[in-house]
């Protein structure tokens, strides 16, 4: 039998300077090994799946029952398996203090007489993350600030010292698509080509706003470089949004948003700028921020804010005679709730994204549990709260860690498992970030498979989920997707199906259990323990 991806714990942890050089104790057979893994089935993740993305889960958002109804499966099947407690006060939940905000907002852009008709979420996205019941931004001067980046490493800043203070900002999205002399190819040597560097993240160019005292940052939306549809946008942020409780909060920028393509072509237009050329000089080092003669916004974001107590459900296995290291691995619960109705549909299931990773979660668990001889290291089974709203949850995990980080050997993300049947290569998001790449590469030729590095890198898919946070801490992270290449399809099967995902399921009600899954694939990829 064809066996299992195989992800050796022991060896990842001590390929990646691991907290301890001992090397004794946790030894498992490979026929007990090889039996853990056998009971990792498709009609097992496919329950869990179905039952996790249930219309009565309400599409698991924080806050809400549909919480409740998802961590309180994750925790009855954690506790069936016999794990322990996760947290070490003798429970199964970490608490994540949130609070929640939902704004109601209206805004216009004038230029020279002339006023852009905004409807919201239709043509722009506004939110401000305070807690008070509104926020106002009136008759504020806007200015253009190409990709709003300040990268000193590469010699590049968007803002050349322009004030920007109270003003409201406009940028695009993505990294800037810099090419050679002889405009042959991207030059690499800037934000690594076509691959989305953080600076490209919108994460951080609501931060560096922030930093700047920008009174309101819009980002201009353009599929192609945002790597997902404008649809994608409105769906996940015109529902109540959620960030760990912090000090720091009141020194967010006031006003955060994005505005359509369409829209901001007017707005352009109506101060006798256009698009294309402003886009085209903000890719040289020498753009220099632009301010919209006669331009203005308005923005009054009125705002639900509350306190949430939400939950990371946690469940440990613990190791032989390095039992005081970590091995962890994640899956995010939640999704978007409840929302905008698509074709009458308004629960947002996220049965893909992601109750295909947290089923993963449970399997593998599961395996770990059939070994006789427990791993040297001890595991944690981590699903957290609010990936789907900036990381918070791994992110409060990262900072509030239940086991000290520094005893931590590695993390393993599962965001969206493969769906698709059986692939003879194996993505790694981010390839060449973390040592743990090496360990699996060896792995894989066992296997008769390969790694391959993420196909679409300009969509910035390291920086999209809860490994993130982990990395950004120091611990060393392997986030694993889908290959592309299927057994017995042609070469554009993989490709065409991400894209079919991306474009009509990807953050929308249809992300359901599909009749033509086959979880074959996910079968194989689902990482087992082996020495």
């Amino acid at each position: 039998m064809n066996s299992r991806i195989l992800i050796a714990v022991l060896a990842a942890a001590s390929a990646c300077a691991a907290p301890s050089d001992k090397t004794g104790g946790g030894t498992v057979n490979m026929a007990d090994a090889d039996s853990a893994a056998n009971v990792i089935t498709a009609p097992a993740l496919l329950q869990h799946i179905r039952d996790l993305s249930d219309d009565s889960t309400q599409g698991r958002a924080p806050g809400t029952p549909g919480e409740e109804k998802a961590t309180r499966y994750l925790e009855s099947q954690f506790r069936a398996l016999g794990l322990e407690p996760g947290n070490p006060d003798g429970t199964f939940i970490q608490k994540v203090d949130l609070v929640g905000y939902l704004a109601h907002p209206t805004a216009s852009f004038s230029a020279n007489g002339k006023t852009v008709s905004l409807k919201y979420p239709d043509d722009f996205i506004a939110n401000s993350r305070h807690e008070r019941p509104e926020t106002r931004i009136d008759h504020s001067d806007i200015v253009f600030v190409g990709y709003g980046i300040v990268a000193p490493e590469y010699g590049w800043d968007d803002y050349k010292g322009v004030d920007v203070k109270g003003k409201t900002i406009l940028m695009l999205v993505n990294d800037p698509q810099i090419r050679l002399p002889n405009d042959t190819a991207l030059d690499t040597t800037m934000f690594k080509g076509k691959a989305m560097t953080y600076y490209g993240r919108w994460t951080y160019k609501y931060e560096i706003a922030s930093d700047k005292g920008a009174a309101a940052a819009i980002i201009i939306h353009e599929t192609g470089p945002a790597g997902y549809p404008y649809s994608v946008v409105s769906s996940s942020n015109s529902q109540e949004q959620f960030d760990i409780v912090s000090s720091d909060a009141d020194k967010r920028v006031p006003v955060e948003g994005w505005i359509t393509l369409p829209k901001a072509k007017e707005l352009l237009a109506d101060a006798k700028l256009d698009f294309d050329s402003l886009k085209a000089a903000a890719t040289r080092k020498d753009f220099k921020p632009v301010v919209l003669p006669g331009a203005q916004a308005n923005f009054d974001v009125k705002i639900d804010h509350r306190r949430v107590q939400s939950k990371n459900v946690a469940a440990k296995l613990e190791g032989g005679d390095r039992k005081d290291e970590y091995v962890i691995y994640t899956a995010h619960w939640d999704h978007l709730g409840i929302g905008p109705k698509v074709n009458g549909d308004s629960i947002y299931n996220g049965a893909a994204d992601n109750a295909s990773g947290c089923s993963a979660l449970l399997e593998i668990a599961k395996a770990y549990s059939k070994l006789r001889t427990p791993p040297a290291r001890s595991v944690l089974f981590l699903s957290v709260t609010a990936e789907e709203k900036g990381l918070a949850g791994s992110k409060y995990y990262a900072t509030h860690p239940l086991y000290p980080l520094a005893k931590t050997a590695a993390n393993i993300n599962m965001d969206v498992v493969n769906l698709w049947g059986k692939s003879s290569d194996y993505t790694v998001i981010g390839l060449g970030n973390s040592t743990l790449d090496d360990v699996l590469t060896n792995v894989l030729k066992s296997e008769n498979r390969t790694v391959r590095p993420d196909p679409e890198p300009e969509k910035g898919f390291y920086f999209r989920s809860d490994h993130f946070e982990f990395a950004k801490a120091g611990v060393p992270a392997l986030y694993i997707n889908p290959g592309v290449n299927f057994v017995g399809k042609d070469s554009t099967y993989g490709m065409t199906k991400r894209n079919e995902y991306t474009a009509h399921d990807y953050h929308q009600p249809s992300d359901e259990v599909k009749p033509g899954w086959d979880l074959s694939g996910a079968v194989d990829d689902a990482p087992r323990y082996r020495r």
